[in-house]
């Protein structure tokens, strides 16, 4: 079966557009014309998903401390940036199926919180797509929380992340049974993209936000990108590539 992969991916929602890991950032993607979005997934005190990127509340909200040692009742109240509260994931998963969007779900854990979070964000994710015509992707740079998201929700698709990537990172993606490869644009050599080309994987690389690497990544054979800046690449966003 044969399913759309979008070439463009809204890094953390909105990009620079909007709050980030944001419902607000959320929609503005879709408005846009943007087929995929990527958010980072973490677990509250009381153990809820939210959508975060930092284990620290202090650079995208009002608030301070660490995300997994503040309660929902504290954590729920807190500005995102614009008005906007720090969304559960169940909301943003949502908001996803409502706009038809490719969802890739990082999974973000707090120090410590690997398996706790690995095992809620990968059931979860299986339930609240359950049925949806567009399923989502996992990702996380923690190989364990892959390992726990292919063993709890193996038929969900999962993408190994890397800032650099290593020389046995196709041993990796083979035990992992994962589906695409995530690195950081700056840092992919020719001889890894030929390797997963060779083998069929998908190369998506972060994070993009000049034309002119962006025309550089795909002219290489890069597979998608993720961007912050979608008004650069608004007039492209539709478009995408048919992968298995």
């Amino acid at each position: 079966m044969q399913q759309m992969l979008p070439r463009w991916f809204a890094h953390r929602g909105g990009g620079s557009l909007a709050p980030e890991n944001t419902l607000a950032g959320i929609r503005l993607a879709a408005r846009m014309g943007f087929r995929a979005v990527e958010f980072d997934v973490m677990l509250s005190a009381d153990g809820t998903p939210v959508l975060i990127h930092d284990e620290t509340l202090t650079r995208t909200t009002n608030g301070a401390g660490r995300v997994c040692e503040t309660p929902d009742e504290i954590l729920f109240g807190l500005d995102a940036g614009g008005g906007e509260s720090i969304p559960r994931f169940a909301e943003a998963a949502a908001l996803c199926r409502e706009h038809g969007l490719l969802a890739n779900v990082e999974i973000k854990p707090a120090t410590g919180h690997e398996v706790q979070t690995a095992t809620v964000v990968a059931q979860l994710t299986a339930a609240l797509w359950q049925g949806a015509a567009v399923q989502p992707l996992i990702s996380s740079f923690s190989l364990e929380a892959l390992e726990i998201a292919r063993d709890l929700a193996p038929d969900i698709r999962r993408g190994v992340l890397f800032d650099s990537v290593p020389a046995d990172w196709l041993a990796e993606m083979r035990r992992l049974r994962a589906f695409s490869l995530h690195c950081d644009a700056k840092l992919l050599s020719d001889e890894v993209l030929a390797e997963a080309q060779a083998a069929g994987i998908p190369v998506l690389c972060y994070t993009v936000n000049a034309p002119e690497q962006a025309k550089m990544l795909l002219q290489r054979g890069v597979s998608a990108l993720f961007t912050d800046r979608l008004d650069l690449f608004v007039s492209e966003a539709g478009v995408g590539l048919g992968l298995p």
